[in-house]
């Protein structure tokens, strides 16, 4: 079944470092898309015309533009264009930040505008300062509204971090097809069990955020 391979001197721990390699581009992206998310998604809700015409055009070009496309033009576009050295990682991690932004501040925005008015009110009503009021009243509902969704993007984030293997970053992937292609004469049938393999990784990696993800959902909508 091709298995055997990952037995193989260190195979299966190579195959681990690779998936730690996505593991952490992931983090670090969704780290910094949660800050500047919120901060973009709160200032969208400003409804300023020029603010609302380059948040729909920033929206807009990150969901129509492929990652992988984003990806070239950031790491070789940048590096020919501008003559900065950059390394595969850190364009992979402002690619995906890019990307993560966008979605998270789009969730922020929709969060924010689902709030009614009349709540603003009220509390301002009961002598609340506008920090009380963010902090008591508006940003619990928000959080609500938002970490189930937020987590989702995460498990995106990490599937989707694959497409680094075509920068040259040797992330779990690309690991996965150096091990296929070292024993393609040995074992025929390698590349069976290392997908297998990589796609088990995944799942396990990704299933217990899904799960968390459903469960907040369920909890907070009863």
């Amino acid at each position: 079944m091709g298995f055997e391979v990952l037995l193989k001197g260190s195979n299966m721990a190579r195959l681990l470092s690779g998936l730690g390699v996505a593991l952490k581009i992931s983090l670090i992206s969704v780290l910094i898309s949660i800050v500047l998310g919120v901060i973009l998604g709160s200032i969208m809700t400003l409804k300023k015309p020029v603010i609302t015409f380059i948040s729909k055009f920033y929206l807009e070009f990150i969901r129509i533009m492929p990652q992988m496309v984003l990806l070239f033009l950031v790491f070789f576009g940048t590096t020919k264009a501008l003559g900065i050295s950059m390394s595969a990682e850190t364009a992979s991690v402002i690619v995906f930040s890019l990307w993560g932004t966008a979605e998270m501040s789009d969730l922020v925005r929709g969060a924010l505008s689902g709030i009614p008015v009349i709540q603003y009110e009220s509390s301002y009503s009961l002598g609340m300062t506008v920090g009380q009021t963010y902090i008591h009243v508006i940003i619990p509902q928000i959080i609500r509204r938002m970490l189930p969704l937020s987590i989702n993007l995460v498990t995106r984030m990490i599937k989707t971090t694959s497409l680094v293997m075509m920068i040259g970053i040797v992330e779990v992937l690309k690991v996965g097809q150096q091990i296929i292609e070292a024993n393609r004469k040995s074992s025929p049938n390698a590349a069976f069990g290392v997908y297998a393999t990589v796609f088990i990784l995944y799942f396990l990696v990704c299933w217990p955020i899904s799960i968390l993800s459903k469960y907040l959902e369920k909890k907070w909508e009863s």
